[in-house]
């Protein structure tokens, strides 16, 4: 997406909804359910800002992080730092010890606002000298206290200033301070509102967490941008979806990862397409997952390709074909990783295997610069990589067919060297995914036995019966998968692992390789036959 000559700020933004005195926010929750007027939502930024301002020690960057799920306060304090210049630190509640710590040294938070539950969990780290104070805690409360009826009177703000840090889910490494300016949180808000024409008689239902990118550009700042009741959840619920969405009248909700497939999960029911739900948006849905929750829940579900770094984005439209992330935009290419040149487009066997994997298969680059890219904070080497050439480097795999549609083909550290050729982990993944008894499949490497390259390995997830056998026969009739990507081993697991946002670790799989708890069946010979993998000690891998 491109950017207007002059993109908004999150104070503008604000600051258009000062004297609104319909509902703003509410907090969705099973023991409460607060409502405050976006007029009242604009007073509490004020005074969430002059509150921080306070306690802030004095020196250093104007850093805060804030360990919490979706409370009032993560609304109160993004909006706090508009006001305050000060920038917000989304900390992720998952991450202990030492990682947890390692994040609030990167990111300089001089203070650490934690919800009650959480604070404890940064008790004998090593912070950098970072305050800290639970958001029930004296301390916090009597600031607030004491700053109550502040004046509306932020400060100065240009597009490019920095408001948030976010961390990438860290499926690939450590995870990445993310440098979120005010343009990249409100421009996307701004822009999806009007696309989708939202105003303030709807209801954002807001129940992604708030320290990732999804749920403050897709789903905060939209229904901001669009003057719109936000209705925010602690935590996601599969099964609390579709009741909080009847409860509160949400027309609109975000999402990120595989949230559908939990609440497509979830027991049907006759009426559940009466409810108020006419837009889904997010990314990274499952193809089948799309169709399937439009058609039960009666909405309109638009799956885009993007990243917490912003540099590349772009949506399906109507007339894009199963499996595809759609047409690039402009400036958007495919590149050679080696070479830096365009791929050629896929070509496509009878038997509709790809023939040019090795031609065809690239890094997504944006060829004209950073896009919405703003730089990773405290990694210099890291944003060095993404930004070469003057292009900026997804380290996405792709390819286009012959009418320009890209398809996804995994992580560069996903490329798989088999026999000698380059494999891509997403293109066996959605074939697998064609078996209705798959509920997931996750593709990923492992060392070869003959010590050469890497053999294919998958993590499977069933929601019905599927016997070694007739998983070889169903290998055996996809005429677009060729042998050379059948699965050496295949392990059985009762739920894949995954990152905050739903993301699936791979590393962590691959890490366990065939020496897992879960049942793992493996193909000894050159066809689709698979048997139950034997240890060394006798007993079943």
């Amino acid at each position: 997406m491109s950017a207007p000559a002059t993109p908004p700020t999150v104070t503008e933004l604000l600051l258009a909804r000062r004297d609104d005195t319909h509902t703003g926010l509410r907090w969705v929750d099973t023991d409460a359910d607060r409502a405050w007027s976006w007029a009242e939502h604009v007073q509490g930024c004020a005074e969430h800002a002059a509150a921080v301002r306070a306690l802030l020690p004095a020196g250093g960057p104007p850093h805060v992080g804030l360990l919490a799920d979706n409370v009032p306060e993560s609304s109160f304090l993004l909006g706090g730092a508009a006001f305050g210049g000060t920038v917000l630190v989304g900390l992720n509640p998952t991450r202990r010890g030492t990682a947890l710590a390692r994040d609030v040294r990167l990111a300089d938070c001089r203070l650490v606002l934690a919800d009650p539950a959480y604070a404890p969990l940064l008790a004998g780290l090593d912070l950098g000298g970072a305050r800290v104070l639970a958001l029930d805690g004296p301390e916090w409360t009597g600031a607030l206290a004491a700053h109550r009826g502040a004046p509306v009177e932020p400060v100065a703000a240009r597009p490019d200033d920095l408001l948030m840090l976010i961390f990438t889910s860290g499926t690939s490494g450590d995870p990445k301070a993310v440098r979120c300016t005010h343009a990249k949180v409100a421009f996307p808000g701004h822009m999806l509102a009007e696309r989708f024409g939202l105003s303030t008689r709807d209801v954002v239902y807001v129940a992604m967490p708030m320290f990732h990118s999804n749920a403050v550009m897709a789903g905060w700042s939209v229904g901001l941008a669009a003057g719109a009741t936000i209705a925010l959840r602690r935590r996601f619920s599969a099964s609390a979806f579709l009741a909080d969405v009847r409860r509160v009248g949400a027309t609109y909700a975000n999402y990120v990862g595989t949230p559908l497939s939990y609440v497509l999960a979830t027991p049907p029911g006759p009426d559940d397409a009466d409810n108020p739900l006419r837009l889904v948006y997010g990314n990274e849905g499952a193809e089948a997952d799309l169709t399937a929750f439009a058609e039960r829940f009666g909405c309109h579900v638009v799956d885009a390709f993007g990243s917490t770094e912003g540099g590349v984005g772009f949506a399906r439209t109507p007339d894009t074909p199963p499996g595809s992330l759609g047409r690039l935009v402009d400036g958007v290419a495919v590149v050679h990783p080696e070479t830096g040149r365009p791929c050629p487009p896929a070509e496509f066997g009878p038997d509709g295997t790809l023939r040019n994997a090795e031609e065809a298969v690239g890094e997504l680059v944006n060829t004209t610069g950073p896009g919405w890219f703003a730089g990773y904070y405290g990694d210099p080497a890291a944003e060095a990589e993404r930004l070469r050439d003057g292009r900026y480097h997804t380290g996405d795999l792709a390819y286009l067919d012959a009418d320009g549609f890209c398809y996804f083909a995994g992580r560069l550290g996903d490329w798989l060297r088999v026999g000698g050729e380059n494999l891509g982990t997403a293109p066996i993944e959605r074939v697998l995914l064609r078996h209705p008894a798959v509920a997931e499949a996750a593709v990923y490497g492992v060392p070869d036995p003959s010590g050469i390259g890497d053999a294919v390995m998958v993590a499977l997830v069933l929601d019905g019966p599927l016997p070694p056998e007739a998983f070889g026969e169903f290998l055996a009739a996809q005429r677009d998968l060729g042998p050379r990507q059948w699965p050496r081993y295949v392990r059985i697991a009762t739920e894949l692992p995954r990152t905050p946002t739903y993301k699936v670790r791979k590393r962590a799989l691959a890490a366990e390789g065939t020496g897992c708890a879960d049942p793992v069946w493996h193909r000894a010979g050159p066809e689709p036959v698979y048997a139950p993998l034997v240890s060394a000690t006798g007993g079943a891998g």
